[in-house]
Order: C-alpha cells, then sequence, then structure tokens
C-alpha cells in the first residue's frame, strides 16, 4: 500500500461458549501460536497474548487492509476449528458471540502487554466480569448489560 501509513494497535478480548473453562493447561501454549499465526497471516503481529480457561485477551498491530471485526472473525472461526479438529475437547467447542476491542496508543504497548502476560496472578483478584466492564468504563463504551458474555461466577 504505497503512502499508506499506520499504527493500529487493538486488545481483543473474548469468551468461550457458556464461560465454560475448555481451555486446559495441556494446550494453552498450542492455541497462544495458532492465534498468533493466524494474526500473522493476516499482515498483523501479535504482542501478547493469553488464553485462560474461558476467556482470551490478545494485543495485536493489525494492517490497515483487514478490519477489526474481520481479524477477530478469523481468529475466532480458525482458532475454533483447530481445536475441533484436534478433539481435544469432547463435544464441539465454540466462542461466545462477540467481543470487545481496545485501542491503545504506542506509548501503552509495554503496560498491555504485561497486563496480558500477568493474566494468572490478575484473576487471583479479580473475575473476568469485573475486569471486563473496567474495560468498557475505562474506555466510555456505551453498553446495554443484556448483551455482555454470558456471566458465571
Amino acid at each position: 500500500m504505497a503512502n499508506s501509513y499506520t499504527q493500529l494497535y487493538v486488545q481483543f478480548v473474548f469468551a468461550v461458549k457458556g464461560r465454560a473453562n475448555l481451555i486446559k493447561e495441556t494446550f494453552r501454549d498450542e492455541i497462544e501460536k495458532v492465534i498468533s499465526g493466524i494474526v500473522t497471516n493476516h499482515d498483523s503481529k501479535t504482542y501478547a497474548i493469553y488464553c485462560n480457561p474461558d476467556h482470551v485477551h490478545i494485543l495485536v498491530s493489525i494492517h490497515p487492509t483487514i478490519s477489526v471485526s474481520k481479524l477477530v472473525e478469523q481468529i475466532k472461526s480458525g482458532s475454533s476449528k483447530w481445536l475441533n479438529e484436534k478433539r481435544y475437547l469432547p463435544g464441539k467447542f465454540n466462542w461466545q458471540v462477540g467481543y470487545g476491542a481496545f485501542s491503545y496508543s504506542k506509548s501503552q504497548i509495554d503496560h498491555v502487554v504485561k497486563y496480558i502476560l500477568n493474566q494468572p496472578e490478575h484473576h487471583k483478584k479479580r473475575t473476568f466480569r469485573e475486569e471486563y466492564l473496567d474495560l468498557l468504563e475505562k474506555f466510555e463504551i456505551e453498553y446495554n448489560p443484556k448483551y455482555l458474555f454470558e456471566w458465571i461466577e
């Protein structure tokens, strides 16, 4: 793309359907590599990823030729297809409908990377619901609680 210069950093957050704890430590590294590969295949870059048992955080820089919604669609469909083909889980794996996408400036990248990589410690203190609602409030995103993820506490 001649004369097109961008700096688009986005954190995606999405959840396992039914908020079930299906992402196991035994294959967490593999699914993270699969997701990072999907991002790379769309000329984008993964800065940090952490797959919690019931939800995922990914920080990426997005190439200007792909939209936010298209990239997250590709990540979710490709990773669920991979999980289903691997048969690591009984039954069919799906992500919940919807996602959060939060943009950052370059100066915030180190902080967001540390935050994502520190997910296990972070969730010893706060639930996914608290974390997600805080993101929506921090970014001043209007939302209808009826259409948020299924909350299982």
